[in-house]
């Protein structure tokens, strides 16, 4: 597929600054900042203390001491407001920079930018690769940033249909924020978090769950058997249980948040799985490393 490019303008940015800035963020954050070292970003999350994701957002160093925070635009005020919270006595300014940026994605057929400049800053999706690149631009460059990649123009609907394809998950499309454990977006799967790097805001509950045998919910593809489109916010059953709910939607494609011992259990019983009055099937993602159907119903978590 020939590459394209979509602004997404549902996407914000918050800048932290200051020669205290990499330990503020790395003393809460879900992922490394050490990282950043040899990278130019990472994914990662702020929790609550309980381990459930408050924010969800991409980590860019764009210069010593200079970071931004790329994460939803309904959430950039908030994510902004949070870890000043945090800062205490840290020299670090945090902002919500979302009206000076935009952000862009640049997926398909070998994506390139060659039009980088002053104040844009591009990288390879961390998640996952085949998602693409993230182009953060200053707002008056953009449109020139847009046309020096190799991209054709698409709608931000385009991109959203490649990431759902892919089985990738974005907060506030796909799990709610605020009432979801890393696990359960697949964080711990997409490399959102670190388990080696020591304490963070919620890291104790992520570790415990990283520990056990299964994780009993998860963003999930389905696919509709049949014609018809799914539709985003229709409950997921097993015969006459609910189990889950769509999220993002692409036509007969979609993620949705999934009790994967529920589904298990369906399939074995014989029970169809079902959106609506659409029938569906499950389809476990090319990245994902867990097994679709626990061992031991036991050892749910």
């Amino acid at each position: 597929m020939q590459a394209r490019i979509a602004v997404l303008p549902d996407r914000g940015v918050v800048r932290v600054t200051g020669e205290d800035a990499e330990k503020l963020l790395q003393g809460v954050v879900t992922n490394d900042m050490d990282l950043l070292a040899d990278r130019p970003a990472v994914h990662a999350a702020l929790l609550t203390p309980q381990g459930k994701i408050l924010f969800e957002f991409f980590v860019v160093k764009a210069g010593e001491g200079n970071y931004l925070l790329e994460t939803g635009a309904d959430q950039a005020a908030g994510l902004a407001k949070r870890l000043a919270m945090y800062k205490l006595r840290a020299k670090a300014t945090i902002e919500d920079a979302s009206a000076a940026h935009r952000v862009l994605a640049l997926w398909g057929d070998a994506p390139a930018s060659t039009g980088e400049t002053t104040g844009t800053v591009s990288f390879r999706d961390p998640r996952l690769a085949a998602v693409g690149m993230r182009i953060l631009a200053e707002a008056r460059f953009a449109m020139d940033i847009a046309s020096a990649t190799n991209g054709m123009d698409a709608a931000p609907e385009e991109y959203h249909a490649h990431r759902i394809a892919l089985g990738v998950p974005e907060a506030g499309k796909d799990y709610a924020l605020g009432d979801t454990f890393p696990h359960e977006a697949d964080m711990d799967q997409l490399g959102g978090v670190s388990f080696s790097k020591g304490c963070f805001v919620g890291q104790e509950v992520v570790s415990r769950m990283q520990h056990r045998a299964h994780v009993r919910k998860r963003v999930m593809p389905i696919d509709a058997v049949g014609t018809a489109d799914l539709q985003s916010g229709t409950e997921v059953m097993a015969g006459t249980a609910t189990i889950g709910k769509v999220g993002s939607v692409a036509g007969r494609q979609a993620l949705a948040l999934l009790r994967l011992d529920r589904a298990a259990e369906a399939k074995t019983k014989g029970e169809p799985l079902t959106a609506g009055v659409v029938a569906i099937a499950v389809r476990k993602p090319g990245w994902a490393t867990f097994d679709l159907e626990p061992t031991d119903a036991a050892e749910t978590t």
